[in-house]
């Protein structure tokens, strides 16, 4: 009994002397719990909306104030006219867009009913429709108290237009989504364990000592998932396009552009994960712990960012996979140019230089 219990202590010192089983025993759950709890929500919070007002009176504005008052959205601004909301929609920031009909008051004294149109930007579905809903529960809200001020019974009249996606299909939701989480497994976490696998056979540094400069060795091991994810890319925009009828209004050479830096990018984040893995089962791990639970929470794929609490949101900034859904959806579905998406671009190359430098610096310390 006595060399039993001294078995069972040393299979706890083992465990506690090994920081990456202690990491996976009581960092992963923590993490996970945070992520569950505060990320997946299907609610909306400090939504940024624009108003058209072409009534401007005093009551568009007691509605107006009850909208800022309001939690669920943030007035980003005031148009002018409506020529420019899809301008508003194509730089992404604004999601809808609150018009008031012409002599707005007038029309509640005379007519009994006013009308004031919710259009709602459709890329993202679910957040379309929760909009429209939210923003007929506050005015609604309003409207139950502002009774008493008329002595017959009003009615604002809420009306709902979607753009891009008028029947709100799903599908031009998870199109790009699905592509991103698949570029990702495929560049990331199979690079990661292919470099892996040769350093816990032993053969990198043979590879390394061999007539191949280092950063060949690395390209050469990495090529064929750039290959691979490419087609990966164009299967999944065939089977959109023709089974799916997903548009693909903006240009194609662009949005091939984009996906390949996206692929690369992937790449050099798979590169790293090599780089402070010894095993492949740690590389599996960091690549499905650290890199595709991120990318399908935090990425805004399926729950809206904007609805996050404030370090959520900053943290989703670092993920490769929030910008280029952004500009799938916005070459897809909006038809914009680089113009409309040029930071996005520019946050891509960032990522992929900083990941690409970080991993030829922990090779070099490595190979010292």
């Amino acid at each position: 009994m006595k060399r039993f219990i001294g078995f069972i202590k040393k299979e706890f010192y083992h465990i506690f002397r090994d920081k990456r089983s202690l990491f996976i025993l009581f960092g992963m759950p923590i993490a996970q719990i945070l992520l569950f709890g505060f990320a997946i929500t299907n609610e909306i919070n400090n939504v940024d909306i624009a108003i058209l007002d072409h009534s401007n009176d005093v009551e568009t504005q007691k509605i107006i104030n009850k909208i800022k008052s309001s939690p669920y959205f943030n007035i980003e601004n005031q148009i002018q006219s409506e020529r420019e909301i899809e301008s508003e929609f194509k730089k992404g920031k604004v999601k809808a867009v609150l018009i008031f009909e012409p002599d707005f008051s007038k029309n509640l004294v005379t007519k009994k009913v006013a009308v004031i149109q919710a259009v709602t930007d459709a890329t993202e579905p679910n957040v379309a429709n929760t909009i429209a809903n939210y923003s007929a529960a506050v005015i609604q809200n309003y409207q139950m108290q502002q009774k008493q001020a008329y002595t017959s019974e009003v009615k604002v009249d809420v009306q709902s237009r979607m753009f891009y996606n008028p029947e709100l299909k799903s599908v031009f939701n998870f199109v790009p989504g699905v592509m991103t989480v698949i570029l990702m497994l495929v560049s990331a976490m199979m690079t990661s364990i292919s470099i892996t696998r040769e350093k816990e056979l032993g053969t990198m540094e043979i590879l390394l000592v061999s007539p191949l400069k280092p950063f060949q060795v690395i390209v050469g091991k990495v090529f064929p998932y750039i290959f691979l994810s490419i087609i990966n890319a164009i299967v999944i925009l065939l089977l959109g396009y023709f089974v799916f009828k997903m548009p693909i209004n903006g240009s194609l050479f662009l949005l091939m552009f984009e996906s390949i830096l996206f692929i690369i990018s992937a790449l050099s984040l798979g590169i790293l994960i090599s780089t402070i893995s010894d095993s492949q089962q740690t590389a599996m791990m960091l690549s499905l712990m650290g890199l595709m639970l991120p990318v399908i929470i935090l990425s805004g794929f399926i729950f809206p960012i904007n609805s996050m609490p404030l370090p959520m949101q900053v943290i989703s900034n670092i993920i490769p996979a929030k910008w280029f859904i952004i500009i799938v959806k916005a070459i897809m579905l909006k038809g914009v140019g680089i113009d409309y998406i040029w930071k996005e671009t520019l946050v891509l190359i960032g990522m992929t230089v900083f990941f690409i430098a970080l991993s030829i610096k922990k090779y070099k310390i490595r190979l010292e």
